[in-house]
């Protein structure tokens, strides 16, 4: 409960301007989504009704008629002055710019293409592809929702010794990671009541907090993974639910205070097999000047996935991932919904926009098996192809779908790892523009406890901003990085060291 109520404050305000009808809309709208929109000439393809230029009484005053006028001259005069400025602001190219020009911030972003995707045509459906030179490839159609494909034999054995090779060198750090005081901080000043926080809890709007309400919202919680007994102890502890039937009224909700669920939190000191995950990783570099087995592998996934060169390679290095025995990741998706209190973490650095939360705006995972584990490990889908999809389904009785300790045999489907397979994914569902929609709930994925042995894998993960403007300005921003910055830049450029200590958990 202390994870979902202090986690919850995250989302909640968003939950709470989506109560409001002027909030209600049926597609994702990102921030300065109408301005981008402007931008990029679109309309709300409705006619706007025409105004009369003065009230019907047959013809208007003189007086007014001369203001028109004097109006319509100084607008046409405007017009004129900006069009003699543009010409001879433009009139020599091949001028230096001067300094205070080059200054100047990056102009109007340029409008970006249609996203490629691939389609999957049915389960069990194979293509074949050329992603090297003299090899065919053969991708095969795991699931439709979410699109979910498999490539046998995407890296050679020889590739996936050389990217473990490379992780141990750099070395590998705890995936999991609790929550800073900078984030408790930002938490604190959301806005928030616990009225609030309760009818964010409340799923089915009953008036009563029952136990599998709560841990649906525990995966946005502080990195500790929760069960019914971990609830029930916290509620013992903190004597919130004096009758004892882990059911909290909206009056027991109201007359807690939520620092206590802070405190025993803190004083808990969760074991490895509680956390969300368990295993340690790294990020390998993969721009210009990587090792050239590494930039294949870039180039590889570039032709893969028929995206721009400009968004594959502003994506996030390769993260390699070492489970050991005993560890696993429980079911989560790899991108979040932007809310107006978030922002996409790759594009940040132009967002121009002061907000408390990030978040990972992750288009497509492409994940790659490393090596044969020899127990357990499998990656789950846990509702793959369902029909529909609730996410208070996902816990019946006591058999929680996304607890991969558990009770990854329950799941829908699994991939078994195989050295050199790739697997990869859409994690947004399209939103008929050719850009990104919402989130596709059905990408809920996990990977299984690893019983025996390890297991090695790696994500490239391909970025892109749900907000196609700020994806824009960003991809035009990093061009003028590069250019400024000469060839030798791009290796000491800021994205390396920005996810070396990223939060990679949502």
């Amino acid at each position: 409960m202390a994870a979902a109520a202090a986690a919850a404050a995250a989302a909640a305000a968003a939950a709470v301007a989506a109560q409001r009808p002027e909030a209600v809309s049926p597609q994702w709208a990102p921030p300065g989504h109408e301005r981008a929109r402007a931008a990029a000439g679109l309309g709300d393809c409705e006619d706007a009704p025409v105004r009369p230029l003065c009230k019907p009484r047959g013809i208007c005053s003189r007086a007014y008629f001369l203001v028109l006028m004097v109006f319509v001259h100084l607008y046409l005069g405007n017009v004129l002055a900006l069009l003699l400025f543009v010409h001879y602001s433009n009139g020599d190219e091949s001028s230096d710019p001067g300094p205070q020009r080059r200054a100047q911030g990056p102009g109007p972003a340029a409008t970006l293409g249609p996203l490629t995707r691939l389609e999957g045509i049915k389960v069990g459906h194979e293509r074949k592809v050329q992603l090297v030179a003299n090899r065919d490839h053969f991708i095969r159609t795991l699931s439709l929702k979410p699109l979910l494909f498999e490539i046998p034999g995407f890296l050679s054995d020889e590739e996936c010794r050389l990217i473990i090779h490379l992780a141990q060198m750099k070395g590998l750090q705890r995936s999991q990671i609790l929550p800073t005081e900078e984030y408790e901080e930002a938490l604190g000043t959301m806005q928030v009541s616990q009225l609030d926080l309760f009818q964010l809890l409340d799923q089915n709007r009953d008036g009563r907090l029952q136990l599998r309400e709560v841990l649906a919202q525990t995966r946005l919680g502080n990195g500790r993974w929760m069960t019914p007994e971990n609830i029930q102890e916290m509620y013992s502890a903190i004597k919130a639910d004096p009758d004892g039937d882990g059911v909290l009224s909206l009056q027991e909700f109201s007359d807690m205070d939520l620092r206590d669920f802070h405190k025993y939190m803190r004083s808990h000191k969760a074991a490895s097999s509680e956390l969300v995950r368990n295993s340690h990783h790294t990020w390998l570099y993969q721009g210009e000047g990587a090792h050239h087995i590494m930039r294949a592998i870039r180039q590889r996934v570039l032709r893969l996935t028929r995206l721009s060169p400009e968004i594959v390679e502003l994506s996030e290095p390769l993260q390699v991932v070492r489970y050991g025995e005993g560890g696993h990741y429980h079911a989560h998706v790899d991108s979040g919904p932007v809310y107006p209190e978030t922002i996409c973490s790759h594009t940040k650095l132009v967002a121009n926009e002061s907000v408390p939360f990030e978040t990972s705006c992750r288009y497509m995972t492409v994940l790659f098996y490393l090596n044969n584990v020899t127990g357990g490990g499998e990656t789950v889908f846990p509702v793959a192809d369902n029909r529909t999809y609730d996410e208070m389904s996902l816990i019946q009785d006591d058999v929680d779908l996304r607890d991969t300790r558990r009770h990854c045999d329950k799941g829908n489907l699994r991939v078994k790892p195989r050295q050199g397979t790739a697997v990869f994914w859409y994690n947004y569902l399209p939103d008929g523009q050719g850009w990104v929609g919402d989130v596709d709930d059905y990408s809920l994925h996990g990977g299984c406890l690893v019983t025996s042995g390890t297991k090695w894998i790696a994500n490239n993960w391909i970025n892109v901003d749900p907000s196609r403007a700020r994806q824009a300005l960003f991809q035009q921003e990093m061009a003028r990085l590069a250019r400024e910055g000469g060839t030798d830049s791009q290796p000491e450029w800021a994205l390396d060291r920005a996810y070396r200590d990223a939060r990679v958990e949502l």
